[in-house]
């Protein structure tokens, strides 16, 4: 092999090499295999499984399910499951426990959750085997209970910690906006507009009179200009001086 031919592989495995290193850079950390809405870039789980009590020790009976039949394949076919919609985005997450089934389902709005707040509330109250309980926009129930104490306990544990941060003072809590607010609310944006308008041309009027005035003062300060070299002109401009009646020429 020449010393040409030698130079030519290790640049090829340099580039080879190189490749390699850069696809594996770009590979994202945690790949996103449960289709999940959060998920955690460092470990690749979606963040609702590990919102689940203790889920370091309990993560490899944890089930992810985004439809129905995941969710039943895990927990058997119940009434209760029934009532999840899944259309909407839904996602839910289950895990074995001492005092229980723990089921977290989490809706995609507070809209969704509040309304199936009213059926589980109904399909626990006649199941002592069942409790329930809404935390946000969790809806966590827990299926076989034996010690109620322990599954009160066990619900206490999940926590939703996703939080509206406001800038400023939050607004108050009202059921919807009536028709006078919305009135108000346009009324004051136009009385703004009009105001705001109103002073921006005043203070445009202010600003070019001030103008005028300063460059008025200006120019009369200047020395007058002739462009006839000193020769007798028509005062056209009014800046030639008139000639006196001594200095002309008699006949």
């Amino acid at each position: 092999m020449t010393l040409g031919e030698s130079r030519a592989w290790v640049l090829a495995a340099v580039v080879v090499l190189l490749a390699v290193g850069l696809s594996a850079g770009q590979r994202p950390i945690g790949e996103n295999k449960y289709k999940a809405q959060e998920i955690d870039e460092s470990t690749g789980v979606p963040v609702l499984m590990e919102h689940l009590p203790n889920y370091d020790a309990i993560a490899r009976k944890a089930v992810f399910a985004k439809d129905l039949a995941e969710l039943k394949a895990a927990l058997g076919d119940r009434p209760e499951l029934d009532l999840i919609n899944f259309t909407a985005g839904t996602e839910a997450v289950t895990a074995p426990y001492d005092a229980g089934k723990l089921l977290i389902v989490e809706y995609s709005s507070p809209q969704l959750s509040a309304e199936a707040d009213a059926k589980f509330q109904q399909a626990a109250a006649g199941n002592p085997a069942l409790m329930y309980k809404r935390t946000g926009n969790y809806n966590i129930l827990v299926f076989d209970v034996t010690d109620k104490a322990a599954a009160d306990s066990l619900i206490d544990q999940v926590k939703y910690e996703k939080s509206i941060q406001w800038l400023g003072e939050p607004p108050p809590k009202k059921k919807g906006v009536t028709v006078p607010q919305m009135a108000g609310v346009l009324f004051a944006s136009l009385i703004i507009l009009v105001v705001g308008g109103a002073l921006a041309l005043v203070a445009g009027a202010v600003a070019g009179f001030l103008y005028y005035r300063v460059m008025l003062g200006r120019r009369a300060k200047l020395p007058t200009f002739s462009d006839a070299g000193g020769l007798t002109r028509l005062n056209l401009d009014g800046f030639t001086p008139e000639i006196l009646p001594e200095r002309l020429l008699g006949d």
